[in-house]
């Protein structure tokens, strides 16, 4: 077995155990009754964390032998950034796990990793060279920071998830309830983007265009999805294929956008079979999961996720990010897109900080902070990577 092929097994191991870390969790929260069966609820609880850091390990062999194999940090496109981001948020739950010895943050953390190492199979997973600008050992200092950053403050997303999932009530008509299922349903959105992949891919959709960048210079480019919008200027070159609905301006990348738009109509559809199916909110599907949370306990861990990953964040994201674009292209900030969204994230982070800490935004008010800032860096890391044509636009 080559190094590449241990690499994506690896990874695929780290995935079922994740998996099945998730049902084992499920299952002791729900084994939790005041007949007894308190012990086997915490015996599974404590093989529920084995399998995690098992998973986390394999995980962690798929990095390093991807990244002997190439050469460089595997960081560098979306499918790498992406799976190391999920690695990282495993990783940060485990740690936050240690120090609280609360089990039932797996219960959104590893779904939330699943769908994110889900979402990440979905892009091209060949090893190539690094294009010029990234040959550089601020690749692994300053992306490799971020995403450590990024995924300790969504672990403070995590605990607000379960503080409200408790906290609010879903019988009740209001806009917390209409939130937090707006929240949920964008999860399913995710698992449409990997449906809709997924069937295109095995169906072999292919079609390819030709387009004018942004520079001006005539390109090709391959579609594996139906062609909603087109590249600037877009020509389709296969023959039968379906012609763009819609021509998007140079600085929207058309395949991209397409792409997000299938992932909502597949998404869309999934959330009302769950629906139609089960004829109840997802909200209240989950409800009775963490019935027995303590909602104090879960925004101390939110509170103390930002104060951790702040920091990191700041250094990964913001410092080293300028080091770096001094060095590359000669100037601190330049308003690429990926870095106002940076900023925007850092100081959404900062006035979290500032209005728990002098105002005394505690609980309910926190945790939908902490959703917020996690809706951010997830813009960040699907429609600013994705969408919008930028220097940051590797993948």
């Amino acid at each position: 077995m080559s190094l590449i092929d241990l690499s994506g097994t690896l990874l695929e191991v780290a995935f079922i155990a994740y998996l099945v870390a998730t049902l084992l969790i499920g299952g002791s929260i729900k084994s939790k009754k005041p007949d007894g069966a308190q012990n086997r609820a915490n015996k599974w609880g404590r093989i529920a964390i084995l399998v995690t850091i098992i998973g986390f390990l394999a995980h962690l062999g798929y990095f390093i032998t991807r990244w002997i194999y190439s050469g460089h940090a595997p960081v560098s496109n979306m499918f790498e950034f992406t799976t190391a981001f999920g690695m990282f948020l495993v990783g940060a739950f485990i740690l936050i796990y240690f120090m609280y010895r609360v089990t039932a943050l797996g219960l959104a953390a590893l779904p939330i990793a699943l769908l994110i190492i889900g979402w990440a199979a979905m892009f091209p997973q060949e090893v190539t060279p690094l294009v010029p600008s990234l040959q550089s050992h601020w690749l692994t200092i300053h992306v490799i920071t971020a995403a450590l950053g990024q995924s300790i403050l969504a672990i403070s997303a995590v605990a607000g998830l379960i503080y409200l999932l408790k906290d609010v009530d879903t019988k009740k008509k209001g806009k917390q309830r209409f939130w937090l299922e707006a929240i949920l349903y964008f999860l399913v959105l995710i698992v449409g983007n990997i449906v809709v992949s997924t069937v295109f891919n095995v169906a072999g959709y292919e079609a390819q265009y030709s387009y004018v960048d942004k520079n001006g210079i005539e390109q090709q480019i391959i579609y594996n999805v139906p062609a909603i919008f087109g590249m600037n200027e877009s020509t389709t070159l296969t023959e039968g294929a379906m012609d763009p609905l819609i021509e998007v301006p140079a600085f929207i990348h058309g395949l991209k956008l397409t792409t997000v738009v299938w992932s909502i109509i597949a998404g869309t559809i999934i959330y009302i079979l769950i629906r139609l199916i089960t004829r109840r909110r997802i909200a209240d599907m989950l409800q009775p999961l963490v019935k027995k949370v303590n909602l104090q306990l879960f925004d101390e861990i939110g509170y103390r996720s930002v104060l951790i990953g702040f920091p990191v964040f700041s250094l990964g994201a913001l410092v080293f990010a300028m080091i770096w674009a001094q060095e590359a292209w000669g100037r601190f900030w330049g308003w690429d897109p990926k870095e106002v969204w940076a900023l925007i994230t850092w100081l959404f982070y900062a006035a979290f900080l500032h209005l728990r800490l002098s105002k005394g935004w505690e609980g309910n008010k926190s945790a939908w902070l902490a959703l917020i800032g996690f809706a951010i860096i997830i813009f960040n890391l699907v429609v600013v990577n994705l969408v919008i044509a930028g220097l940051h636009s590797y993948a």
